[in-house]
């Protein structure tokens, strides 16, 4: 029943050892750098370092740039794992954000014509990064309980409006030029001390719901925030992911764990193919809890009420 494949594409930043531990398969991804070659990123630092990445970036952020794979390179990967039998289900970076839903469609269509007992399911995440790959893990451990790829499929149909964010961003000018973010306007620039609050909206973009003053008020919002949101944290696998912010990403860990008491908190990186739109000063948890609210409105009255509380 559960012999089938869970394949994402590297913009999921799911981080090697969890592709190892979940069995999931990540299709790399172009990335254009400013020399004008280009590079196939799968996971992990394997193929640029990480300090020298995010340094290149800020010193040149217009000369990066990333692409999907092509309708025959997605025809490729899933011909592999087709021809030994397999069924796929594979899990999109949003629609809304990228070519890959409607690439990988095409490529799914090729294959099971040539594959006819073999099925496809492509579903689109309406995420990206680190939500994205929480996504795909939830997968694998469904699958791990032993449903089958239908159920897996219906349950990320289902439950993908419920993948939160609850972080800063300390840095929008790369967000904003790369059209990762909205309202941006608002908040622009690096502003010393300022924490601008982030959720991902029913598109997977980040949309800034407010502003902190200071790190101590920004965890303070961030905590209330997840309060409000977050169901059954204890049940809960939490991801934070972070852009250069390893100290701060380490202290939410702690204060995530002794608020929450979820089964495990990981930190995870941003690789290139998403750090090239987003850039240095993301900071933030990845769960699941309550559906999120239509244009964010309920998401952004939490967030001025814990503002407002100081």
């Amino acid at each position: 029943m559960n012999n089938f494949a869970i394949m994402v594409d590297a913009t999921s930043d799911v981080p090697k050892s969890f592709c190892e531990k979940y069995d999931i398969i990540v299709i790399p991804t172009h990335i254009k750098l400013p020399a004008g070659n280009e590079i196939m990123w799968q996971s992990d630092w394997d193929q640029y370092p990480r300090d020298q990445f995010y340094a290149d970036l800020r010193k040149d952020p217009n000369g990066f740039a990333t692409a999907p794979p092509s309708v025959a390179e997605f025809t490729d990967h899933f011909e592999k794992v087709a021809s030994e039998g397999k069924d796929i289900l594979f899990i999109t970076i949003s629609e809304g954000m990228s070519g890959t839903y409607n690439f990988s469609k095409a490529a799914a269509d090729a294959v099971m014509k040539k594959y006819p007992d073999i099925k496809i399911h492509c579903v689109d995440s309406r995420r990206y990064s680190t939500s994205y790959g929480l996504m795909a893990v939830h997968a694998a451990m469904k699958r791990e309980e032993g449903k089958s790829m239908q159920e897996v499929a219906d349950y990320i149909e289902e439950n993908k409006n419920r993948y939160h964010q609850a972080g800063w961003m300390d840095d929008l000018s790369i967000l904003a030029k790369k059209g990762r973010i909205t309202n941006a306007k608002a908040f622009f620039g690096q502003l010393a001390g300022i924490k601008p609050i982030g959720e991902v909206d029913e598109s997977g973009k980040t949309s800034i719901l407010g502003k902190a003053r200071g790190a101590k008020a920004g965890y303070k919002v961030l905590l209330k925030y997840m309060e409000e949101t977050i169901e059954n944290p204890e049940e809960q696998i939490i991801f934070i992911a972070h852009t250069m912010r390893q100290a701060q990403a380490e202290e939410y860990k702690k204060m995530i764990e002794e608020k929450f008491h979820p089964k495990e908190v990981y930190i995870n990186d941003i690789f290139p193919p998403c750090g090239v739109n987003i850039g240095t000063g993301l900071m933030g948890a990845f769960y699941m809890g309550k559906p999120i609210s239509e244009g964010l409105v309920e998401e952004k009255a939490i967030i001025e009420a814990a503002l407002a509380e100081g």
